[in-house]
């Protein structure tokens, strides 16, 4: 009974011309996004190789320690999945080259648009008159008079409604995935197409969560004219409201400070008052030596000061000393300024995380949202991403900084006069950073959450519209 019931819903919509305007779009719209977005994929991954060639060619002949790690700051590779998904993972830490503000202000479709925008309207579209429409055309009543379960009407109305779209969907996305295949710069592992599956299993579950609101309002309703109004009220409000409102809600309810103010604060207290700080440190620190080396006073240029140590043991212990409690005195100044940058640093951050998390769970209130979490999340495009690259970024400057410090200190051991914090050196040995992507298994891990919130939206729906399907009038 249930699956004559389906039959019926997808004979009817598929010689309807909805269903015929739906199919083309698809077919038009995804190869075409997936080939755009593929060939932007690929030119990242150009721009990528010329940005790390042009880095490494640096430190081949520039590699100063005062300035190189502002030269190497983790960046993140372009992933397989950009073809499909951009989400805000694909710029972190990159610049573009050629500025185009067009993406910026036209944002480019991406699977997430097409499912979570196009398949969620097009759901509306398809079921808002599933149950009035069939009142006014009197069919129902035959329904229910041949004894047909209401339940049943109701599921085969779900279901049949759903495979209308997906099968569209799914044979419009087969053309967009030849595209990929078929380009020799793109190479797709299994993770990936595992992230595939799963994300495709949210998008039917994301289509059903619409389908079942389209019979839920067409069950509260007499008549098509009015629940179609209705249907498009809510979804613009779940779509399109709620995500875009959360983040400006949750600043007022967590304000967090201005990433510019505290970025010139920080620049402040770790420039300019650490040079402050620093000078009278030494002064303070030198003093005593000077007193107890009065030749250490005199003038010499760094020829006359490498010939004098190499000859003048004494000469050699009294400028040791002051070199040693110069350092002593500079780490000093970088630790008080670097404790109170970091004091703002944190703060700014806790703060950040705290409005971040809030914004996430109002915007959960819309199924936009968890749909588009999921799907981030499992492609790498998404927050947990850019969490976990600057876990790794992390992970690497701690790296690093033992890195110079231990090259620093074996320098100057071999040369104290040099400043080789301003002298190129020889960095071939230095740990480079690099992007591994986090596995399938910890994102669809994180992303269940999410998913489980729209099934349980689906099922409190379902209940809703089957409720309101029983107690409807038929007649």
């Amino acid at each position: 009974m249930l699956g004559t019931i389906i039959r019926k819903e997808i004979q009817n919509s598929v010689f309807s011309f909805r269903f015929a305007a739906v199919f083309v779009l698809l077919l038009i719209v995804v190869p075409v996004t997936v080939f755009v977005l593929t060939n932007d994929y690929v030119k990242k991954v150009d721009e990528f190789s010329f940005r790390r060639g042009a880095i490494e060619d640096y430190l081949k002949n520039y590699a100063h320690f005062n300035r190189l790690r502002n030269v190497i700051k983790p960046s993140q590779p372009p992933l397989s999945m950009y073809t499909l998904v951009r989400g805000i993972s694909s710029d972190i830490n990159v610049e573009e080259f050629d500025n185009d503000p067009l993406p910026v202000m036209f944002p480019l479709l991406d699977l997430v648009f097409i499912v979570a925008i196009l398949l969620s309207l097009a759901a509306i579209i398809f079921s808002y008159d599933s149950v009035c429409g069939e009142k006014e055309d009197g069919t129902l009543k035959l329904m229910l008079a041949n004894g047909l379960p209401r339940s049943q009407i109701v599921l085969g109305k779900i279901f049949g409604g759903t495979a209308v779209l997906i099968v569209p969907f799914f044979v419009s996305l087969l053309l967009g995935l030849v595209v990929i295949l078929l380009n020799p710069r793109v190479s797709w592992t299994g993770a990936n197409w595992g992230a595939l599956g799963l994300v495709l299993l949210g998008a039917v579950i994301y289509v059903i969560f619409f389908q079942v609101l389209g019979v839920f309002i067409s069950s509260r309703h007499q008549a098509s004219a009015s629940s179609i109004m209705t249907s498009l009220c809510v979804w613009v409000l779940l779509v399109l409201v709620v995500p875009n409102l959360s983040p400006y809600l949750a600043s007022l309810l967590s304000p967090a400070p201005s990433r510019i103010k505290t970025s010139r604060e920080m620049s402040r207290l770790t420039d300019t008052d650490r040079d402050n700080l620093g000078r009278r440190l030494q002064a303070e620190r030198s003093r005593d030596i000077v007193k107890k080396y009065p030749f250490l006073a005199e003038r010499l240029t760094e020829a006359e000061t490498k010939a004098r140590l190499a000859k003048d043991p004494a000469f050699r212990e009294a400028y040791e000393a002051l070199r040693k409690e110069t350092r002593a005195a500079w780490d000093e100044a970088n630790r008080i300024q670097g404790d109170k940058a970091r004091l703002i640093e944190n703060d700014r951050l806790q703060k950040e995380k705290a409005q971040t998390r809030l914004s996430t769970m109002l915007s959960l209130i819309s199924p936009l949202a968890v749909f588009t979490y999921w799907t981030t999340d499992l492609t790498s495009t998404g927050l947990r991403n850019v969490e976990y690259f600057l876990d790794l970024g992390d992970a690497w400057d701690r790296a690093y900084t033992a890195y110079f410090r231990a090259r620093i200190a074996s320098l100057q051991k071999q040369d104290p006069v040099v400043d080789w914090w301003n002298t190129a050196v020889d960095v071939s040995d230095m740990p480079r950073f690099i992007y591994k992507e986090e596995t399938l298994g910890a994102r669809a891990k994180s992303g269940l959450g999410p998913l489980a919130v729209l099934m349980v939206m689906c099922v409190g729906l379902f209940v809703a519209a089957y409720f309101s399907f029983v107690r409807y009038d038929a007649r």
